[in-house]
């Protein structure tokens, strides 16, 4: 009874113990994809400087009036704000400036005219509700660009890194386990 009560805790260690190995590899893999990924687009954001912009105007573009530009085919909305160095255009992301500069938010069912003209509306409404907000800026450089929301913020790489701190963290809280485990039945079986 005795060899196999040991043979059981043995093969228990060795699958705790590869399964904490495992946890931690998985998590040192995310981090260098994660490092490699989303890191440089951080550092590489110039919107840095918060201040508060108060709403000016807010106007729907319809597919009618963007004809003959290229741009797509969908209701964007243009918002311009008054910024820190006078009036400015909002752009709700990074993204959303790179995507079309003549829309300062951008539905995302755009396949459906309908739905992403009520997504517009919608975002239009929040707008004139909360007619001051906070807004980020380029310290240097286009002062008559700002964005709502940062993509590739601090928040941004706090979520991102929550999870495999999490994984790596229980990783070797199972591995330190395992030894003071095995540790402890090496001092039991001496006395």
């Amino acid at each position: 009874m005795g060899k196999k009560l040991v043979m059981a805790q043995k093969r228990g260690e060795t699958r705790a113990l590869c399964l904490g190995v495992a946890m931690v590899v998985c998590a040192a893999i995310t981090y260098y994809i994660l490092g490699t990924s989303l890191l440089p687009l951080h550092q590489r954001s110039v919107w840095t400087q918060r201040s508060t912009c108060q709403l000016l105007e807010t106007h729907i573009r319809d597919q009618e009036e963007l004809k003959g530009k290229k741009v797509p085919r969908y209701p964007c909305l243009w918002v311009n704000v008054s910024a820190v160095a006078g009036w400015a255009v909002l752009y709700h992301t990074e993204d959303t400036r790179d995507q079309n500069q003549q829309c300062s938010y951008i539905p995302d069912s755009r396949d459906n005219y309908q739905t992403a003209r009520a997504e517009v509306e919608e975002a239009r409404t929040r707008f004139h509700t909360h007619t001051v907000f906070y807004c980020f800026s380029a310290p240097q450089g286009q002062a008559s660009d700002v964005l709502f929301q940062r993509r590739y913020g601090p928040q941004a790489l706090l979520d991102a890194f929550f999870w495999p701190s999490f994984l790596l963290t229980c990783g070797l809280l199972l591995i330190a386990m395992v030894k003071l485990n095995q540790s402890l039945s090496v001092l039991a079986a001496q006395k």
